[in-house]
C-alpha cells in the first residue's frame, strides 16, 4: 500500500509564495522511477494537471504555470515538491500530488492518468 500525504498549503496574499510538499510512504516503496505529478481542482471544476516529473527528473508544465511553479524531488526522501511563486487569488484551489506506480517513467503525463493520489492540501490567495 502507497500512500501520498500534502503539506504546506495555507493562506497567502497575492503575490506571495508557498512550498508544497509530498511525502511518499509503503513498505519497500521507491517512487525514484515513477511519474509524479501535481494537480489541483475547485470545486465545480475539473481536477487540472499542473506540473509533472518522469523518472531520471525531467519535468513538463502546463503553459499557465510556466515561470512561476516549478516542480522538483528528492529520491532520497521520497518526496515531491511544488515551489509557487507569484500566486494570484485564481491560484486558490485544492493542491494533489499524485504517482504512477510501477512504471519506468519517460514521460510523465499531465493529464490525469495516475493511479495513487494524496488527500490534498488547500492552498488560497487572498487579493
Amino acid at each position: 500500500q502507497v500512500e501520498l500525504v500534502e503539506s504546506g498549503g495555507g493562506s497567502v496574499q497575492a503575490g506571495g509564495s508557498l512550498r508544497l510538499s509530498c511525502v511518499a510512504s509503503g513498505t519497500g516503496y521507491t517512487f525514484s522511477g515513477d511519474c509524479l505529478g501535481w494537480f489541483r481542482q475547485v470545486p465545480g471544476k475539473k481536477r487540472e494537471g499542473l506540473a509533472c516529473m518522469d523518472g531520471p527528473g525531467r519535468s513538463r508544465y502546463v503553459d499557465s504555470m510556466k515561470g512561476r511553479f516549478a516542480i522538483s524531488k528528492d529520491n532520497a526522501k521520497n518526496t515531491l515538491y511544488l515551489q509557487m511563486n507569484g500566486l494570484k487569488p485564481e491560484d486558490t484551489a485544492m493542491y494533489y500530488c499524485a504517482a504512477l506506480k510501477g512504471r519506468d517513467c519517460r514521460l510523465c503525463p499531465l493529464s490525469t492518468d495516475y493511479n495513487v493520489w494524496g488527500q490534498g492540501t488547500q492552498v488560497t490567495v487572498s487579493s
